[in-house]
């Protein structure tokens, strides 16, 4: 478990950078400043849940499983929340035309990131004091 947490980690770190320094310099000439900042939020998630992701796996107080469950949680959250956030804004760029069904998953993987915290709150409440 401990390898595919820290490689998902290092993908998701990898493709911050490279999205973020997209966003700062290759964009600018075609979106709107609005659509950049919100790209750039998509990019801040992403990095935040690396390191989330990360954490868990480092962490010798949170079981096995409720790694697993934080994990898929994280990945699709991310997926959905800063994936979809990418697609809304270069969507028109990209393809000429918006997707219609892209801001319906921002909000479905902000629940799935927030069922993830929540799930680690709960393994927190459930460690023994030492």
């Amino acid at each position: 478990m401990e390898k595919r947490l820290i490689t998902t980690a290092a993908i998701f770190g990898l493709l911050a950078v490279v999205l973020g320094a997209f966003a700062a310099h290759g964009l600018q000439k075609f979106l709107e400043p609005i659509q950049i900042d919100s790209f750039k939020t998509g990019v801040r998630y992403q990095f935040y849940h690396a390191f989330l992701i990360l954490f868990l796996a480092n962490s010798k107080l949170i079981s096995e499983k409720s790694k697993q469950y934080i994990f898929w949680f994280v990945l699709i959250g991310v997926i959905l929340f800063s994936g979809s956030i990418y697609v809304l804004n270069i969507d028109f760029f990209v393809f000429g035309f918006d997707i219609p069904v892209v801001p319906i998953l921002t909000p479905i993987g902000g629940v799935l990131l927030i069922i993830a915290w929540a799930l680690l709150i709960f393994n927190a409440f459930k460690i023994k004091k030492s």
